[in-house]
């Protein structure tokens, strides 16, 4: 099959199993949750490294070809889909490799004003009182406030994914990139998925924001976190109040440089 791939990244808990969701009702789209092919290139780049003695008898002609094989093989006969999603935080630090491996692939980079993704998540670890979650290591201690620092460092869940996304709105591979505000996909769903299919080159499709289906309670579950992939059935926005406290709410509240036309010197599309 000749199948094409488009990837799926930006910030955390901002729309980007929502999106999947949506574009998995498109019978010729695959989309999902983020999965293994980000880590395995990551490892694949550094074991076809220097720092492998056997590395002189690998050519970067072998190397492009090894690491397309990951896509190819691992969206095997399994699925049967002509367009595929990855999705992966890692893939806004990728954007020259995919541009050389797949020159029509695009990346759309979910965002969201980061003090409301720190809310979302503490809402999240409140909800689970008594499930420690992966997201900090299964420890059960710390303060809203160490929670809020631990997230936001450059190691952490939501610092690393916002300095990827830096990385990439600022590069080079622009012209594939395109960002995707939470506050358009659950306002204007259909504005945001038409948006999409303009970007990726596709056919319109009918899309059903009030019938939208996704599990991965499983996978949620063991995560220590449920509900971290729940998806809603109708595509809404829910106003609510914040849980954090007023100066950790304020830390991050001009965060959002993508609203900014000034800071946006290579005119990303900004959805």
């Amino acid at each position: 099959m000749d199948r094409r791939f488009h990837f799926t990244s930006g910030l955390p808990r901002s729309g980007s199993t929502l999106l999947s969701a949506i574009l998995s009702q498109n019978p010729r789209f695959h989309a999902g949750m983020s999965g293994p092919i980000g880590g395995a290139f990551n490892t694949m780049l550094g074991e076809l490294s220097g720092r492998n003695e056997y590395s002189v008898f690998v050519s970067d002609d072998q190397r492009r070809r090894m690491l397309k094989g990951m896509f190819d093989n691992y969206y095997g006969p399994e699925y049967g889909a002509e367009v595929v999603f990855d999705t992966n935080r890692a893939w806004c630090t990728k954007m020259r490799q995919l541009k050389e491996l797949f020159p029509q692939g695009k990346v759309i980079a979910c965002v969201r004003h980061v003090s409301w993704i720190i809310d979302s998540i503490e809402q999240l670890i409140r909800k689970n009182t008594f499930q420690p979650s992966s997201i900090f290591n299964y420890q059960p201690g710390g303060t809203v406030y160490s929670r809020a620092e631990g997230l936001a460092n450059g190691d952490g869940m939501v610092g690393y994914a916002y300095n990827a996304l830096k990385e990439a709105f600022y590069g080079d591979e622009t012209s594939n990139l395109m960002l995707l505000r939470y506050e358009t996909l659950t306002s204007e769903p259909a504005r945001a998925i038409a948006a999409i299919y303009d970007f990726i080159g596709e056919p319109a499709y009918q899309h059903d924001f009030e019938n939208i289906s996704y599990q991965a309670d499983e996978f949620d579950l063991r995560a220590g976190t449920p509900g971290l992939h729940t998806v809603r059935k109708k595509v809404a926005v829910r106003e609510r109040s914040s849980v954090l406290p007023p100066d950790v709410f304020r830390r991050f509240e001009n965060d959002a440089f993508w609203l900014d036309p000034a800071l946006n010197p290579r005119n990303v599309r900004v959805v």
